[in-house]
Parts: structure tokens; sequence; C-alpha cells
């Protein structure tokens, strides 16, 4: 896809198609075992055994599947996603067959003191599944989707979306999402997992009846709301990589909607002030069954769009457009709204995504904007940088901001700031990108979404994860006390 029609997905699906993706994919088979017994609320301090250096021959030896050192076949295909990110140097890539070999991974590499990181779609913003001087664990082989005769739904964590939805719609089920097709299951559902069903059914995450997780003792455990609850509640919003590996979950699904109405405003430039302003009162009021976006294009001047859909008929929709287009009083320069069942619509939304560089960021809109024109000056005259508001609520605000780690649960929104970008250009480009981030925190509130995650975002543990960082540092430490899984951004940090 080249940086043309990625911004135009984006700015159609809601700035949804590439989210964060650091932990990945499997299956599952073994015992549960029980929470161990380390004391959660003390932080143990890294392991200081001697690290034995680290056998690659006989790490491959070990694995069903493949170990791609520098220069070798496979090495290559773990790269990530965004093109705008420095090149890496990881130490092997390891592409597994399933949960023993998961295992063998992380033994050799908690043995090795060797850092490891799991990697199925690619989609980490930061790149944090190709770390240098690391073992990556390449998890997309395990790919498996399944649904039961009660609708749950058993899904490797390597699992692309669009495989998901395919398999769903085929069983007349579904799951919400987000939108990009290869995106891997794992990371969009254990940051919390947003997309253009999130008002009517809530998060990815919301759906998570249970996970295997192999975690830094190499014990593969299934985390659910009766056994390791803790852990369930933690991989619920808390972003990937953290406490394992993932390799399959467990989701409760819906019955998928037999009527989806996806619709595509265009306002005249000029407008996008008031367009926004009239947005966030007119989403705040609108059904679950609602869900649409605002994207402010960066310009001379700047554009705004509103596109989404709705479940149910196109009756209904062309009222509610209506009046958001009177409530904002701006002209509307284009208009188009059709009905199709859900796996059309889920094929609507996904687009084409081929690789592609950019800088991105996020805040979360906390409360009502007072002065939306202050947000859309912060991409003017910037063409190649937007701003796009993803709408919470409905379903999502129904649940506790405690009951699980996502801990956005009153919010409005969240805005992603995106600009696209190659290597040479990034660093100027991500000036622009903190700058408006950090200005939108003092204009609309100080939260942002993990699956979004910046490495120049100073205030990130807090923004992430609330009034729930605390508990998820205790429980990272109980499950991993030596830091294995530790990273730059994460619950441990290197």
């Amino acid at each position: 896809m080249s940086a043309v029609d990625r911004r135009n997905f984006l700015r159609a699906a809601g700035g949804l198609g590439a989210l964060a993706l650091l932990t990945a994919c499997g299956e599952g088979g073994q015992t549960t075992t029980p929470t161990p017994t380390v004391d959660p609320t003390t932080t143990a301090p890294p392991s200081t055994t001697t690290a034995a250096p680290m056998d690659w021959d006989g790490l491959k030896s070990r694995l069903k599947g493949t170990l791609a050192r520098p220069g070798q076949n496979g090495y290559e295909a773990a790269r990530p996603f965004n093109t705008a990110l420095a090149k890496t140097s990881p130490e092997a890539v390891a592409q597994v067959r399933g949960v023993e070999d998961v295992q063998t991974c992380i033994d050799m590499a908690r043995r090795s003191h060797t850092p490891i990181a799991a990697r199925s779609g690619g989609h980490s913003y930061a790149g944090y599944s190709c770390p240098d001087k690391a073992l990556v664990v390449d998890l997309r082989s395990l790919n498996s989707v399944e649904v039961r005769d009660d609708g749950v739904a058993e899904i490797g964590a390597g699992a692309r979306l669009s495989d998901v939805y395919a398999a769903l719609a085929a069983s007349g089920r579904c799951l919400p999402a987000g939108t990009c097709p290869t995106v891997g299951i794992a990371g969009l559902a254990l940051g919390g997992g947003l997309g253009v069903l999130t008002r009517k059914f809530g998060l990815t995450a919301d759906h998570m009846l249970s996970a295997r997780i192999v975690t830094a003792d190499g014990v593969n455990r299934m985390a659910s709301a009766d056994g390791d609850s803790d852990l369930h509640w933690a991989l619920r919003g808390s972003g990937g990589g953290n406490f394992g590996i993932v390799t399959s979950f467990e989701f409760s699904t819906e019955a998928a909607p037999s009527q989806l109405t996806v619709f595509h405003l265009e306002f005249a430039p000029g407008s996008a002030a008031e367009v926004l302003g009239a947005w966030q009162d007119w989403i705040s009021e609108a059904p679950p069954e609602m869900w649409a976006n605002c994207v402010v294009e960066g310009g001379s001047p700047p554009k705004a769009r509103v596109s989404g859909c709705f479940v149910g008929a196109a009756g209904r929709v062309s009222t509610m457009l209506n009046q958001l287009a009177k409530n904002s009083g701006a002209r509307i320069a284009n208009r188009s709204s059709q009905t199709m069942n859900y796996a059309s619509a889920m094929r609507h939304f996904a687009g084409s995504s081929g690789k592609t560089g950019f800088v991105a960021s996020s805040r979360v809109v906390e409360k009502r904007m007072d002065d939306p024109s202050k947000l859309v000056s912060l991409v003017n005259d910037l063409p190649d940088m937007d701003l796009l508001f993803d709408p919470l609520g409905g379903a999502v605000s129904t649940v506790d901001a405690t009951a699980s780690a996502f801990p956005h649960r009153n919010a409005l929104a969240t805005v992603q700031v995106y600009a696209d970008t190659e290597a040479g250009q990034a660093r100027a480009v991500a000036s622009h990108v903190d700058n408006a981030q950090r200005a939108i925190a003092d204009h609309a509130g100080r939260g942002a979404y993990v699956n979004y995650i910046d490495p120049a975002q100073r205030d990130w543990p807090q923004a992430y994860y609330g009034n729930n960082l605390n508990r998820l540092r205790q429980i990272s430490s109980t499950y991993d006390p030596d830091g294995v899984f530790a990273f730059a951004q994460g619950l441990r940090t290197r």
C-alpha cells in the first residue's frame, strides 16, 4: 500500500488499521497451573544468576520449527510493518510450530539472559516485536480459528483478522475487533481492541474468556476467571509482551448482524473545527449501534471526514447524518452510504495493508473539547499528518474501569496523531507528532492507548494504564520476577 493509500484507508477506518502487536500466536493444550506464590506486593529484583551463553545450535535442534540467524531464510520475515523504523538486528528468529517450541525458546532465553520478544503480525508501532540482539519468537503459523456450537471461538493468537472474520462469518457469528486484515488478534485483544462494532458490542478484550500463555517460568497456563484470574484481568488491556507469550484464546462471540449500514461524509475545506465540535456532541448522544469516527486531515486549510457504520438499516442513519450536518453548519462535499451484511462490511473496512512508513502517537479524549479549533490548528499546513478521533462510549462505558486492565471506560474517544514518513525523514516528522500529542493532552486528556504505543511519550505508564498501573506492576512482578519479558515500554523496563 502506498503512503497515500494508507492514509485514505486510515481515514475511512478510523485509524484502526495498524494496531500494536507485541505478543503472538499458537495453540493450547496443557493443564492449568496455579498462581505462583511470589508476594504480589513486592517487586523482585532481576536474577543475579550467572548467564550461560545462548547455545543457538542447541536451540535449533530442540525446535520442531525452524531457527533463522542473520542472512538465513526466514530471518527478514520478522521485520516490522512500519518501514520508517530504524532497522534492527535480532540474534535469531524462531518460527515455532507449537506450545512446546514456545516453552523451549523461553527456557533458553531465560537461562542465557537473552532478550526475547514475540512476533505475529508485526504491527507494533515502535517495532518492539523485532528488537536488537533478541530472540524473536515468530508465531504466525499457529493461527487456527474454530467456532464451537456454543458460539465460543477458539483462536490461535497468531491468527490475522481476515482469517478470524471469515471463520466467524461462516458460522453466523461476529467479534468486535479492528479493521486491518493483517493485524494479529493477540496484539489487538491484549491492548483492548477497538473497531467499528466497539460501541455496540464492547472491546475485543471484553470477550476474552481465557488466554493460554507461557509465562517466564516456562509454564503453559490458562488464564481465566476461574484460574490465574489476576493474569486474566491483566491480559485484558495491558498490551502485548508484558507477562509472557500468549498462544491461544477463547472468545465469546455475538450473532453476526444481518444489516450494517456503512457511510462516509466529506465536508468542505475550512470547516474542520465546526465538524469536530458537532461530532463530539452528536456521537456522545448516539445509540450504541452507531460508530462513527471524525478524521481531521492536515492541510491548508485542514478538512474533516466522518465515516463509520450503523448496526441496522439505512433509514435511521440518514436522519442521524442529517442532524450532524445541521449541527455543524458545514457544507457536505461528498456523501455515500450502503447497507451490507457483516462479512461484506468487514471486507469494506479492511482495504489493503502493505507495509508502510509512519510516525504515530495517541491521546484519550477524556472530556468534551471546549475549543476544537485548537486541535485542528495542530495539523494546519501539515498535509502528511492527520488526527483520527475514534469514539468510545456505548458498551465500552458499561464496564467498570477496574474490571479489566483497560482504564479508559468513561472517555469520549481516542485520538491518534498519524503522519506518513520514511526512515530518512522520520525524526523531523516525529517532532510534529510529539508536539501535537502533548498539546492534545493539555486540551482533552492525558490518557493514551497502549496499542498505539509511542517511544517518545514521556508519561506513558500513567497514560496507558491510569489507576490500574500499580496492580499491573504487581502482577508482572508475580509472573515475571526476573524481568525476562522486560522491554523499553513494558511494565518491567530494561
